[in-house]
């Protein structure tokens, strides 16, 4: 009996001391997780003061009243249905057609850009081509908008140096204004696609041409079909930069191209009419639901493209 004993003691200690390891290797392998997670507090810290608690004020603000209001502050549901109609709905609706429209144009002029860019055997033209496009696509404002002004305006170098107002030239419409988006979307486009392109194989194209395909083929068959993906995260993250821009609208055009920025600025200021701060909110929580669904079309679009490409 006591050998029995002896036996199942010996037994559940080696049961135990065979457990021990496997429960360290796990505890092990927790720590590098738990390390990682603590590692990317600050930052969610951060998110949540900067971002969080900005966005939670901008959403109460556009379902309440103005605490000079009759009554007070209480929910309403004016701000939002006044963001979505007359001026209002006017300008997102033009702000969403100048980002899509210019987007549409730096993707297809960008595209080829890159590529020259990535095939190119001059490593040092390569270099200074993308040094350009990292400054060029962070330059805007009232910089960039005096500059089109002093060289496309009424009275610019090259308007009256080639008459073009006499050919129906205006920088001040919404195709110079598209014009003048593109000086900073093209360049970001070219650093979008770039590392695409650098993940197409060599191998891809030496199959199609060994299978007789010519190079609109393999473009249109192999090329294309893979880059698209990159193609539609890339006009999606030019969309949102235009849509969200500012500074060079308001320096250049002013009121005179409707857009959403220039109506939540004026709403804010008081300049068309006074107390509509909250549909200034409301219209800023319109381009958060834009910029939302943009979102939500661009991080599918990556993991797709990151299988083919890595």
């Amino acid at each position: 009996m006591s050998a029995i004993h002896t036996a199942a003691g010996g037994d559940s200690r080696t049961r135990s001391a065979g457990r021990s390891p496997g429960l360290g290797a796990a505890r092990r392998r927790r720590l590098p997780r738990l390390a990682g997670w603590l590692g990317v507090v600050p930052l969610l810290v951060f998110a949540v003061v900067v971002f969080g608690l900005a966005f939670a004020t901008m959403v109460f603000g556009a379902f309440t009243t103005p605490e000079t209001a009759p009554g007070g502050a209480h929910l309403t549901g004016a701000n939002m249905s006044a963001s979505l109609h007359g001026a209002y709905l006017t300008a997102l609706l033009g702000s969403v057609k100048l980002s899509a429209v210019s987007a549409l144009i730096a993707t297809v002029v960008g595209l080829p850009i890159a590529h020259v860019i990535v095939t190119s055997r001059f490593h040092s033209l390569r270099k200074a081509v993308l040094a350009a496009s990292g400054v060029l696509a962070n330059f805007g404002g009232v910089p960039l908008a005096f500059a089109f002004v002093a060289t496309l305006g009424n009275a610019g170098v090259l308007t009256s140096r080639f008459h073009l107002r006499s050919h129906g030239w205006n920088l001040y419409g919404f195709w110079g204004l598209t014009l003048v988006y593109l000086y900073f979307l093209i360049p970001l486009m070219v650093l979008t696609l770039t590392p695409a392109l650098e993940g197409l194989r060599r191998q891809w194209g030496e199959a199609a041409r060994n299978n007789g395909a010519n190079a609109f083929q393999y473009w249109t068959h192999v090329a294309l079909p893979i880059l698209t993906p990159s193609l539609l995260g890339g006009y999606v993250l030019l969309f949102g930069s235009a849509f969200s821009a500012y500074a060079t609208a308001a320096a250049m055009v002013g009121s005179s191209v409707p857009l959403v920025t220039m109506q939540i600025a004026d709403a804010l200021s008081g300049n068309v009419l006074v107390g509509q701060g909250n549909v200034a909110l409301a219209l800023g929580v319109d381009m958060v639901l834009v910029a939302g669904l943009v979102m939500a079309v661009q991080l599918p679009l990556q993991r797709r493209s990151a299988r083919w490409l890595a």
